[in-house]
């Protein structure tokens, strides 16, 4: 197996073995497509060289989905129009034991913040300060799962001789979190604790680390578990990078190595 067919294995099974952001609840009355694990996970789709990493989540998505031999996927990716204005996308509708569900996909990378408001789901924030968990939410509540009933909708379902009323609506959500460095002090009580991936610096405190060694993963890449098979930085290559891109408002995920041989990930941020 080549370089890039390895790397891509790793990112499906980075993938694969995140959790879904909560499991047996439904929060905001969203529910989660809970799809049976399998005995072999290899990924055997081309993909083309620069994809982005939510495209390539949704053909993770797609060929998890499709070794299920109880799922048949109808439909996936498929743009609504109203003539030429697009008014949204159906990510996947699939036949799951025989009953049409409507799948919405999402995988993200949230970050603990303190000073955000004082409920489970509103501390957690994009690595940017882009986006939140609460407004992800309202999105697929208010915007995204209603497209399904939107009148020009009716065209793409009737060519599946579906009827959205008869269509169950589900998410399917993967995580990735990261807590405030050293903090233990968060409860989970609607998230799933196991989607806690690492932790979280200002680039002012990561001063504390300078016996450690870093690796800097591309945007794909954050999909990987930490392994030690990548070529370390010292701590002054890595802090001549990190700065470089916290000065352009960005917030790296990273991997660390202790002096021990522990390996984490954890993210830089400029804020």
């Amino acid at each position: 197996m080549d370089t890039k067919s390895r790397q891509l294995q790793q990112q499906y099974q980075g993938y694969l073995q995140t959790p879904l952001l909560w499991d047996k609840k439904s929060i905001f009355g969203l529910h989660q497509l809970q799809v049976p694990k399998q005995r072999t996970s290899i990924f055997n789709r081309r993909t083309t060289k620069n994809i982005r990493l939510g495209k390539l989540v949704e053909q993770f998505v797609s060929a998890e989905l499709s070794a299920v031999k109880e799922i048949s996927i109808l439909l996936e990716n498929v743009q609504i129009q109203n003539g030429k204005q697009t008014i949204g996308e159906l990510d996947c509708i699939l036949e799951y034991n025989k009953t049409p569900i409507h799948v919405e996909v999402v995988y993200k990378f949230y970050l603990y913040d303190v000073a955000q408001r004082d409920s489970e789901i509103g501390h957690w924030i994009g690595p940017n300060r882009k986006d939140t968990l609460l407004k992800k939410l309202i999105k697929l509540k208010e915007k995204q799962l209603p497209l399904l009933f939107n009148p020009h909708t009716k065209t793409v379902l009737e060519e599946l001789h579906l009827k959205a009323e008869n269509i169950e609506q589900l998410v399917l959500f993967k995580a990735q979190l990261f807590v405030p460095h050293k903090m233990d002090s968060i409860k989970f009580e609607q998230l799933n604790k196991a989607c806690i991936y690492g932790f979280y610096v200002n680039i002012s405190e990561i001063d504390q680390f300078t016996n450690c060694k870093f690796y800097i993963p591309s945007k794909r890449d954050w999909l990987i578990d930490v392994h030690p098979q990548v070529d370390w930085l010292t701590y002054h290559s890595f802090y001549e990078e990190v700065t470089e891109l916290t000065c352009q408002r960005m917030s790296p995920l990273c991997w660390i190595k202790y002096p021990n041989g522990t390996l984490e990930k954890f993210f830089v941020v400029w804020w």
